[in-house]
């Protein structure tokens, strides 16, 4: 993210170790693998109501009362390309309604998502009370 221009998302340690273990007691902690078994991505995906959702800015979601599934913390190693698309092609094969957040200046996430079909729907903020563009895809 860094290389990308992305220099304040993911600061001060953030996903933590704690968040981390969070994802992974509770079955959303996820990892992508290549041919050889290698980890060369992860991410956590997660059924269910994320609180930050509740309140949208400057837009709306494009439907907001079918449960919906959120993708959150990809990351990949940069090893190998195409770790984000296999990881949005599985997700969307768990779910017909999928959600996901970025940093304004993460370039390269919002091209992924957009890419992949998502609409982008108006600001949601993290608890901690950062700005967050908010995405969404309803798959037929």
């Amino acid at each position: 993210m860094r290389q990308s221009g992305n220099l304040t998302q993911w600061a001060n340690g953030y996903p933590s170790s704690e968040i981390i273990l969070h994802d992974i007691e509770h079955g959303n902690s996820y990892v992508c693998v290549d041919e050889q078994g290698a980890i060369v991505g992860t991410f956590a995906f997660v059924f269910g109501e994320e609180p930050t959702y509740k309140t949208i800015y400057d837009g709306k979601w494009l439907e907001d009362v079918q449960p919906y599934a959120t993708i959150h913390r990809l990351a990949s190693t940069g090893l190998r390309k195409g770790v984000s698309d296999a990881c949005i092609n599985w997700c969307e094969k768990q779910s017909s309604n999928l959600r996901a957040d970025t940093h304004r200046d993460n370039l390269i996430l919002q091209h992924i998502l957009e890419k992949h079909n998502f609409t982008y729907c108006g600001i949601i903020y993290l608890q901690n009370g950062e700005e967050r563009l908010a995405y969404q895809k309803l798959i037929q």
